[in-house]
């Protein structure tokens, strides 16, 4: 098999995320006519190589079943569950997961995040931001978290703008403001959450560009938004899981580690509370992160006992059973909790790879189709279908899958690697 083109470019192009971004003391919050220049494709991966909207040329039938495709693993971090429901959380309020917790969840997500300052000191900026507004920092990160794929971008914004929750990106490649500092990026973003759910101004300077674009010409939003699914279809478009999808990861930010602290607290809480569903999934959780996954499932499965219809029982159950080589009890509670939460990403992409790994490829991109009508904006998706795609030997819709999924996440190494692979496997 002959490359057009070295895969030695791949990992030149790997080396390339590791680059500090130091945007120029004059960067004020402005439009980003430099950024808007470059194209989309090389706005966090400089040097990325453009690949062709169509199948240039046939495929080499040989070399295509010579090759490994990418995929992305399935969803294995265990759900919390919380007390109150999603349409009930507001956006107002105190912090409830720890800095150090928020830290931890973020490199344990990317041990690289494109910033142009510490995990540390990102996290810190919301907790001063949103702290000094009255917000929830812990949540208005997790929206960072997001809007940016845990930092790592990929999409219209650059990482060196400093704008983590995509203002002024409003489409059509456009890449948004531009910030100096991450602290002021981080300032910019919370004073727009208060646009829409406050009607009282910032404490401080407005740098948000766009605050009074949502007080003057969004009376229905400004100051009428007070919970996190009130972004649905107002802060995303169309948005339909968007704040939904925000607190599912900071439920998953607060799940308890694997250390000996973690397993007496969840001990006790089984103790205190032995009728309780959630003392047996916080407990589980900790079995899970200690590698105990024995213990995790009987935790899990008395948590269903208790209560049958939480979808995070079901969820974690199901990803343990997986962790224990049990697919056909996975695909059982994957079933099952679909019905449960049928707006759940994470259950979706994981059957949909459980499908396409028994060859039911059909079934694999009927459960990515699902996902992307939910959240349109998973490269990880598009690029499974364009893997499955080539199983059933339908190499130009593969080609066009793999395209798409570049244009949702340019970053993405695994959707990447596949333009390359299957741009070696064309006939010369």
């Amino acid at each position: 098999m002959h490359f057009r083109r070295s895969l030695l470019a791949a990992s030149i192009t790997c080396s390339l995320l590791a680059v500090s971004f130091q945007p120029s003391a004059t960067e004020a919050a402005s439009a980003s006519p430099q950024v808007a220049n470059t194209p989309v494709a090389n706005r966090t991966l400089p040097g990325r190589p453009d690949f062709s909207q169509e199948m240039p040329r046939s495929i080499n039938k040989k070399a295509i079943t010579q090759v490994q495709w990418k995929l992305a693993p399935a969803f294995d971090s265990p759900m919390m569950t919380v007390d109150a429901a999603p349409d009930s959380i507001s956006i107002m309020g105190p912090a409830e997961a720890t800095q150090e917790q928020m830290i931890s969840f973020i490199k344990k997500h990317n041990a690289k995040p494109k910033l142009t300052c510490s995990v540390e000191d990102i996290v810190n900026y919301y907790y001063q931001e949103a702290g000094r507004e009255g917000i929830r920092p812990d949540v208005a990160l997790c929206q960072a978290i997001k809007e940016t794929g845990f930092f790592g971008y990929g999409g219209d914004v650059s990482p060196k703008q400093n704008n983590f929750c995509g203002l002024g990106a409003t489409g059509n490649h456009e890449p948004g403001h531009s910030f100096a500092t991450a602290q002021l990026g981080v300032r910019a973003h919370i004073q727009h959450l208060l646009a829409y759910t406050r009607v009282e101004k910032p404490s401080i300077t407005i740098v948000d560009p766009r605050y009074w674009h949502v007080v003057r010409n969004r009376p229905d939003l400004h100051g009428k938004v007070m919970k996190w699914t009130g972004l649905n279809g107002a802060w995303a478009v169309p948005g339909k899981n968007y704040g939904q999808e925000i607190l599912s990861l900071w439920r998953q930010a607060q799940a308890p580690d694997a250390s000996d602290a973690a397993l007496d607290a969840g001990n006790r809480k089984v103790k205190s509370a032995p009728d309780e569903a959630s003392s047996y999934i916080y407990r589980g959780i900790v079995w899970y992160n200690r590698g105990d996954y024995n213990a995790a499932l009987k935790d899990f499965s008395q948590a269903l006992v208790f209560a049958p219809q939480s979808s995070e029982a079901r969820y974690d159950h199901a990803i343990t059973a997986t962790q224990m080589g049990n697919k056909k009890l996975a695909r059982k509670d994957y079933d099952t909790l679909l019905e449960l939460a049928p707006n759940l990403n994470q259950g979706w992409f994981n059957r949909g790879l459980m499908r396409f790994e028994a060859k039911d490829y059909d079934g694999a991109i009927a459960d990515m189709e699902q996902l992307l009508q939910i959240e349109d904006r998973s490269a990880d998706a598009r690029n499974l279908i364009g893997v499955a795609h080539i199983q059933q030997k339908k190499y130009a819709d593969a080609w066009k899958d793999f395209g798409e999924a570049a244009a949702i996440n340019s970053a993405n190494m695994n959707v990447l690697a596949n333009q390359f692979i299957m741009e070696a496997c064309l006939k010369k």
